[in-house]
């Protein structure tokens, strides 16, 4: 074996024994037993060398490099966080249990106070029974006494935004609202789209494509300012929801935005009417066999009382009067709106009763009145019309008080230096 090894040996020898470091030197071994000088490894290695001979013969061997990794300070750092983050996360989680068994031991008490069963008290007996046992005449009802669940009443907690490693998950992590600003970014994106998409119909004379009706977003409206918060669970200021509002409408505005009408929709709460979600009048019928409903109507501190017949001959009488009853055009206009809406001008007679107020108040009783009878006699889509145009909506306007040290509701005298 000794013929076979090259000169290196002897310098290997040199520098190689039990726990020796040496710095610019790798050693390779082959299966014939040669070293030979591999590179020059600028990183500190350690060997162990086991001699079979006192005076360092030529028999020894070299056992494999061992790596020390020590850890780096910015390591240290991030398993910092995480630990700090996860004692946080634990705290926040056996609070909430705390809290959790508090509220149900007091659903059970507040259930056997009432006398019902606490196994099938529900938030709605809870809420009831709160409103029994602690009436408050505050006008404010956050400021009343409740009893909820707490993740309804606590707000809710991020969780972390980075691995393991310290990485953040979200590529916007450093503007400090990521999800926030990913939605503005995602409402950009959509907008290039469409302009290319437009642009691209109209280079291919494909306007056909293009004439499509707008969005009919009349039945639902806008997330507010802090159902928004809630939703990225983000500290997002004011100017910001209003920033957000422009773009939205932007793409709402596109003639191709009816592409993008689920994204659209996400941001969008829709509008429930009263006088849909109850049912319509009823039709009946009198001693001669016509149809006909009623209803009710109110305005400022008017009421009025209509039936209305279909088919007629377009007859309208009001406490004993015709159309005269109202001296000025513009209230026989508003009184016939719903009719024309709907298209049955001359083909319904309608009898009116109308007490208590003045003459706007009596049209614009009268005219509720009419829009909640035709109900019982219009299909499904002019429904939509009719509560779309606002004619099944009662008008909560009413006159405004005289203030003292004033002229009126809202003048103020006028001001003189003497």
């Amino acid at each position: 074996m000794a013929s076979n090894i090259p000169w290196m040996t002897r310098l290997v020898r040199m520098n190689c024994f039990a726990k020796q470091r040496i710095y610019p030197i790798a050693i390779s071994i082959f299966q014939d037993g040669n070293l030979t000088l591999n590179h020059v490894v600028q990183q500190q290695r350690t060997y162990d060398v086991k001699n079979d001979s006192t005076d360092h013969g030529e028999n020894f061997s070299i056992s494999p490099p061992k790596i020390e990794n020590k850890p780096t300070t910015k390591t240290i750092t991030i398993s910092r966080a995480m630990k700090a983050y996860m004692e946080r996360a634990k705290s926040h989680d056996n609070m909430m249990k705390a809290e959790v068994a508090d509220y149900e031991i007091g659903k059970r008490h507040l259930a056997n106070i009432m006398g019902e069963d606490p196994d099938n008290f529900t938030q709605a007996d809870v809420d009831r029974a709160i409103e029994y046992l602690l009436p408050s005449g505050l006008f404010d009802k956050k400021a009343r006494p409740l009893l909820k669940n707490p993740y309804e009443i606590f707000p809710k907690r991020k969780v972390a935004q980075f691995s393991l490693d310290g990485r953040p998950l979200h590529w916007l992590y450093f503007t400090a609202l990521p999800n926030f600003y990913s939605i503005l970014h995602d409402i950009t994106c959509k907008m290039e789209d469409l302009k290319a998409l437009e642009d691209k119909l109209l280079s291919e004379n494909k306007t056909e494509d293009l004439n499509v009706p707008p969005l009919n977003l009349a039945s639902s409206e806008w997330l507010t300012y802090q159902q928004l918060k809630d939703k990225f669970v983000e500290k997002v200021q004011e100017k910001d929801y209003q920033h957000f509002l422009v773009m939205m409408e932007r793409l709402v505005s596109h003639p191709l935005s009816h592409r993008e009408l689920p994204f659209i929709m996400a941001f969008r709460n829709m509008l429930t009417n009263e006088s849909l979600d109850t049912n319509p009048p009823q039709i009946e019928y009198d001693a001669e066999g016509r149809s006909f409903s009623c209803a009710e109507g109110t305005r400022k501190d008017s009421w009025a009382y209509v039936k209305l017949y279909m088919p007629g001959t377009g007859k309208v009488t009001i406490n004993g009067k015709d159309l005269s009853y109202f001296t000025n055009f513009l209230y026989r206009e508003s009184l016939l709106f719903p009719l024309s809406l709907a298209g049955v001008i001359g083909q319904v007679d309608i009898e009116a009763e109308a007490m208590y107020g003045g003459p706007t108040g009596h049209c614009g009783a009268i005219r509720l009145a009419v829009s909640r009878a035709l109900c019982a006699f219009v299909d499904k889509d002019v429904k939509e019309k009719l509560r779309l145009t606002g004619m099944l909506t009662r008008d909560p306007r009413k006159r405004e008080r005289k203030k003292p040290g004033q002229e009126g509701a809202r003048k103020k005298f006028t001001w003189k230096k003497r």
